[in-house]
This record gives structure tokens, sequence and C-alpha cells, in this order.
């Protein structure tokens, strides 16, 4: 044990002098409580619960006592500067957004290189002169406000938008007409996990009820309702279409068909699985009827075809199928398959031009097919390797399409696509300053201790000696159906301009192949996730890629856990750890914000077979006393409001108690900023600056430049 525990005190926090591999620091000394909780006739202490308030001074004195140690350290490290200066050259390159049209218009996002947030612009047809329409990077003068969403009115009249405040999930929407460019006086606030749907001269979204002094960024959110505002009425007057006053821990949602004849409301209790409703508003007395129970299985509707819906689900079909159903005659057996579900998985569809164009994966790469809306398939559309598709936008009366394609050493390309040809051209695409020729990816599939066969993308320089010797970063995520597939990151471009290698693996408990390797790392299967992970880690040294003096791991959220699961399972197998506003108290995750939701993929504390299997693997209770862990920096953020900071602050006070050695064990706890989307481009360099001068210092790298 490195320091007593006692009452926090910023005085005499110091960090030794020098960086050299014999120094140790000094962390701050953080009070315990007798606090012990009781499960099942179990006794579990929990000597740090009063970081969990995030409103206290004393837990801001902690957080200002741990980021003063934290970047002493950083700041000491002589090729830091050096690593800012480079990532700041290579950031600056234009970035755009696939266009979407509105009547007349298109609107798209366009980065310039370093603003904080982009910009959103708008141009009459596809060659008129592009205007700024709305720049979020006028909302703060930080950037630490950013633009959430989006959604046009079905008249292309009006546009709704959503911004975020320092990182938040809560979200206020604006409105503004699209002609003119002038901002009604409409202003909703308290809006979480909603989207906007149009209908008529108003919208539908969903809120929560204005939280308590002082809950906002860590009260449970409960009681989930919809509601309809007309534009030019104040909020106070918008209607409550729907609530469940029996089930406070459901969340709801609304969308419209494009016709605007079909209310569709989504029920769920979890992050997957749910229940589907429909309203026929043409009828006589529209109410809402029942389409499929949840909350086994996913439902979502893409749009109706005359008097039926197109859906999209996995009932039935682990990888996705495209079914047609009448609302007057739901049940499974009068669904009509449109298009019936592959080997590869189903990720998406859009109607355009008369056509569904489907987006597929095949082994974490995209693929894509045009079909009718019979179902009956006409092409195979053309795309330009091995990499990432996001897309297609287009209407359905359109035939004109967009999309975007990435690698992993290749910025994001728009590509505009001819429905009826078949045929894509590039529309836009960036250069950075970047030798994306020098550099090569492979594919290739490792066997976890099970058996299971699983792929990891592996990117480096080309000619590439497998020695030992090259510092790699090891990543993965490994739940809630989310898949990895080939994405562009400025940042990773430091450790491969240095020699590095970047890994990512597609571990189970995502959605790489569909809901049943999803399900094979879920609640009690849980450790396959971190049994495969170790398994990509020994792949690697085994290959002669790396060793474990020169391997780092990362993740964030659900990841993060991954990260805190891995280092402590197997600490001699890595030297650097990564874990990003991770999931780490794994018996009160469900205590806090939307936690109550992750349940169907981590099980429950109030369940007792599943108490004892989270007591198991749960980052802050199984630390152990004396062990030397890998040099670990933790990040999370104070406006974290999805995964709460209180977990990595528990987690980094245990495992500075606990850790043995001369590995440094840091928390870097980020100002005005939440779990990641919308955070400004001046903090994300910063950020993953300090990542990258940790990381390169603790695995005996000097940078180039």
């Amino acid at each position: 044990m490195k320091n007593l525990l006692i009452l926090l005190s910023v005085t005499g926090i110091v960090m030794m002098n020098s960086c050299r591999e014999s120094a140790r620091l000094t962390y701050p000394e953080t009070r315990k409580s007798d606090h012990v909780d009781l499960y099942f006739g179990v006794e579990i202490p929990d000597p740090f619960r009063w970081l969990e308030d995030d409103n206290s001074a004393e837990t801001a004195e902690w957080v200002k006592a741990q980021n003063e140690v934290t970047f002493g350290y950083l700041e000491s490290i002589p090729f830091r500067g050096k690593i800012r200066d480079r990532l700041t050259q290579i950031w600056d390159y234009p970035r755009y957004s696939s266009p979407f049209r509105a009547g007349k218009y298109y609107f798209f996002f366009k980065n310039d290189g370093m603003q904080n947030q982009s910009v959103l612009y708008i141009q009459e047809g596809l060659e008129g002169e592009a205007r700024v329409f709305l720049d979020p990077n006028t909302f703060s003068d930080d950037g630490t406000v950013a633009l959430s969403s989006l959604s046009i009115s079905n008249d292309d009249r009006y546009l709704a938008y959503g911004i975020s405040r320092a990182g938040s999930d809560w979200t206020e929407v604006k409105v503004m007409e699209i002609e003119t460019g002038a901002e009604l006086d409409d202003h909703i606030k308290w809006i979480k996990f909603s989207g906007i749907s149009w209908r008529g001269n108003g919208f539908y979204y969903s809120r929560y009820d204005e939280p308590k002094p002082g809950e906002a960024l860590s009260g449970k959110n409960e009681f989930h309702k919809v509601y309809y505002h007309q534009l030019g009425t104040p909020q106070s007057q918008d209607v409550l279409v729907y609530e469940n006053t029996r089930f406070p821990l459901r969340n709801y949602g609304v969308s419209v068909t494009d016709d605007e004849r079909f209310l569709i409301l989504y029920e769920t209790e979890t992050t997957s699985g749910n229940a589907l409703y429909v309203k026929d508003m043409n009828s006589r007395n529209p109410r809402f009827v029942q389409i499929a129970e949840g909350f086994d299985k996913d439902y979502s509707v893409l749009d109706n075809i005359g008097d039926k819906l197109l859906v999209f689900t996995n009932f039935n079909a682990p990888k996705k199928q495209l079914v047609l159903v009448d609302p007057a005659k739901p049940q499974p057996e009068h669904w009509q398959t449109i298009i019936p579900e592959k080997e590869e998985v189903l990720r998406g569809a859009n109607l355009i031009g008369g056509r569904i164009a489907a987006s597929y994966m095949q082994d974490a790469t995209s693929r894509a097919y045009l079909y009718d809306y019979d179902g009956k398939f006409i092409s195979e559309v053309n795309l330009p390797g091995i990499g990432t598709m996001s897309g297609f936008s287009g209407k359905k009366e359109d035939n004109i399409a967009f999309y975007s394609f990435t690698s992993f050493t290749s910025p994001s390309t728009i590509y505009k696509f001819d429905i009826a040809a078949n045929k894509s051209e590039i529309y836009r695409e960036s250069e950075i300053d970047f030798d994306t020729d020098a550099y090569e990816t492979k594919q290739i599939f490792y066997t976890s201790n099970d058996g299971t066969r699983v792929p990891m993308f592996i990117t480096h320089k080309k000619g590439l000696k497998l020695n030992g010797k090259n510092p790699t970063l090891l990543y993965g995520y490994g739940g809630f159906n989310a898949s990895l597939t080939p994405s562009f990151s400025v940042s990773r471009l430091i450790l491969l301009e240095n020699g590095g290698v970047y890994a990512l693996a597609n571990i189970r408990g995502g959605g790489e192949y569909g809901e049943e390797w999803h399900k094979a790392g879920v609640k009690l299967q849980r450790q396959n996730v971190f049994d495969d992970f170790i398994a990509a880690a020994e792949f690697l040294i085994e290959e002669g890629y790396t060793s474990p003096d020169k391997l780092a791991i990362q993740g964030g959220s659900n990841g993060g856990l991954l990260v805190g699961a891995c280092m402590i399972q197997r600490p001699d197998l890595f030297k650097v750890a990564l874990p990003a506003v991770g999931v780490m108290d794994m018996l009160r995750f469900h205590k806090f914000t939307i936690g109550w939701a992750w349940v169907g993929d981590y099980g429950s504390s109030d369940n007792e077979e599943e108490f004892h299997y989270l007591l198991g693997y749960s980052p802050l209770h199984t630390l152990q006393d004396g062990v030397e862990y890998p040099a670990t920096l933790i990040t999370t953020a104070d406006h974290d409001d999805r995964v709460v900071p209180a977990h990595s602050f528990k987690f980094a006070a245990r495992l500075q108690e606990a850790h043995a050695g001369k590995n440094p064990v840091l928390i870097r706890i980020e100002t005005s900023a939440g779990h990641g989307a919308g955070k400004p481009t001046a903090k994300i360099i910063d950020e993953q600056t300090d990542i990258w001068a940790f990381t390169f210092k603790n695995l005996g790298v000097r940078p180039v430049y």
C-alpha cells in the first residue's frame, strides 16, 4: 500500500522532479469511510462511496489534487509538445459529411480543420454556392456547446436542431426556418435519448421531468415521456402523447412515416430489444396497436409501403431481415419476408429511387446491395475496397444518394451514387498530411481459449519486422451489440508514424456476427469478452508483433470496463492500460442516470446469481493489494452523465491504494466535457496528446519528430 488513506489534503501533493524509470509518484491521500453494503448475506465495503457525490467540495478538491499530480507527470515528458505539434499539423485538414436534401436545398457539414465544431452549410442544388446555415462554434466561446441532432420537417420548411452543453446527454431543441435562416422562438428543454419526429406543424420528442437541483448529472433517469410540440407555442403547452407510470425504467420514442400516416412508438428496457406499437392517424379513432412484444428482439420501422410497414428485425433472424407487416394482422405468421436473413449481417436499409439499398457487414467490413420493393435482388454496390461505408443519404423519390467510405489509414471520402445506373463517383475527398500508401491493413483470425474463432484487424507500416519489439495498441469494446469496423483516426496516426502497430479485436459481445455473437458476451457469459481480448494480446505476442513490455490496451465506456477487467486479470500481459470513461463499479452502475438500461448486457447485483458473477470481475472490486499493475492513465470528464465519473474516481482511488511498483497509475479528469460526443477539437487534441505522451513514455518510445 503506497499511502495511509486519510482525509484528503491538497497541501503536500508533489511529484518527483524526474521522469526517470526509477521515479515514484506521491498520490493524493484519499479518505476511506467505513461504509459497507450487504448483498445476499455478503458484506461489500465501499470506502470511497463519498466520491459518488459530484456536488461535494471534498470531491472537487480530490479532482483538483489528482489532476495536479497527473498533469505534473505529463508536463515533465520532454516530447509531449512535439506530439501536440504533430497532432495539430495532421488534424488540420477539411472534413465533410454526406449531403442531404431538403426541397431545393442541400445541406452538409464541414470542418475546415481546426474548428472546434463542424459547421452546417446550405446550398441550392448540387452546384449552388455553399453558405453557412448554422455554426455551432458561435454557441460558446470554448466550443463546449455542440450540435447534437437535426431534423427537417416533411414539408422542408423548418429545421429543428438539438444542442448539448459540456458533453451532457441533456438536449435543448430550437427551430429555424430554412428559406430565411431565421430562428423561431421555440425552445424545448430537458430532452434526453430522443429523436425529433415531425408531423404537421410540429414534432414529437421524448423527455424526463426536470431533475431536482444537483441531480442533473448523476440522478437516476425515470419516467420517460413522449410529447408533441406545436410550433409557435411554449413548451408548457406541449401535449403529452404517451407515458407509462407503471414502469419508471423504460424509455419511449416516436417516429413518423414519410407520408405522416403512421405514428410508430418504441418501448425499451435495455439497450437491445424493444416492443413496437403503431397508430394509424388516418383511422377514425387513432390509438396505439401493439405490433411486436418486447424485449427479446429488435424491431425498427423503415417506412410504410402503402398500408403496410417495412420492418427491420432480428426476430427468427439473428443476422437481421426485412419483413412487411400489416398493422391489421401483425402476428408473425402474416409477415411477408422481403429480404431474408443471409450469412452477412444486415446493418440497415434505405428506400431510395424506388429501390431498397441494403447495407451489410461481412467479417466486420461493409457490403451493399440493391433490391426492389418486393425483395428481388438487383445488383451489388461496388464499394471502393475493404473498409466501412456510412449511408445511404437520400429520399425515396431521389435517384441520387450519397455515402461515405473510410478505412484505417484513409479519411472519409464522400461518394455520389446513381441508383438506376448503380454507379459511384467521388464527390468530395480530403487531403491529409500523411502517407497512406506507406501502411497496410490485414485481417487475421485467432482462436480464443474456448476454441472460438475471432477476427482482428492489424495496421502498421509496410515491411514491419516481427521481432517482438514494436509498440502496439490493442483496442476493443465487446458489448451492447456494437460492431467495430474499419475507421479513420487522426490520433492513431501518431502511433503508426512511430513504427507502431494498431490492432482492433472484434470480440464477442459486439454485433459483428449478429445477435448470437452479442449474446455470447452478456451477463453470465461476460468472461468470454475478456478471454477474447486476452487471447488477442497473446496472439500479437506469439506472432512477434510485440511483447508485454511494448503492449498497450485501450477502450472506452464498456471498453473501459474491458480494459479494467483485463489489466487486473492479466497484469503481466500489458505494459500500459488506457481505460476511458469506463464502467468500473459493476455492483452500482444501475443506480445512476441511464445505467439501469445496461442490465440487459451486464445483469444486476439485485439478482443473487448475477451479483456473484459481477463481483468476480468488477474492476473496482477485484484489484488486489501489492500487485504491480500496468502503467495506467484513466480518463473521464466532469459532465459525463452516461457513465458517471464516480466509476473512474473510485477505481483510481482503489488502484492507487493497491498498486505496487514503479508504473504510474493516474487519472486525467477533463472539465466541461462529457462521455465524448460533441467534444471540441481543442480538447480532443489536448487529451490525445496526453494519452500518447503517457503511452510512449511507458512503452519506451521516443517519437521521431
